[in-house]
């Protein structure tokens, strides 16, 4: 299964970012995306931001993945 995660831009530097989620930082490459800003969230697959995404949306996307985190270690205490 292949997943994209919404992050955080926290700098961008030539065609490299660094990007955050939940104190998680990691570099990726930008070269797919233009008039990327400091503050955007974006989809990060494979080690490259893919999309850019309204903060709403990245907010909901982060909001599953944390429910749904949340259900499996549940799942996995029974």
């Amino acid at each position: 299964m292949c997943l994209a995660y919404p992050m955080k831009v926290i700098e961008i530097k030539n065609d490299q970012a660094l990007v955050d989620s939940n104190g998680i930082r990691r570099q990726v490459h930008t070269g797919l995306l233009k008039n990327l800003r400091v503050g955007d969230y974006v989809l990060v697959h494979a080690g490259f931001a893919i999309e850019t995404l309204e903060e709403k949306e990245a907010k909901k996307s982060l909001r599953v993945f944390k429910e749904y985190t949340a259900a499996q270690k549940s799942l996995k205490k029974k």
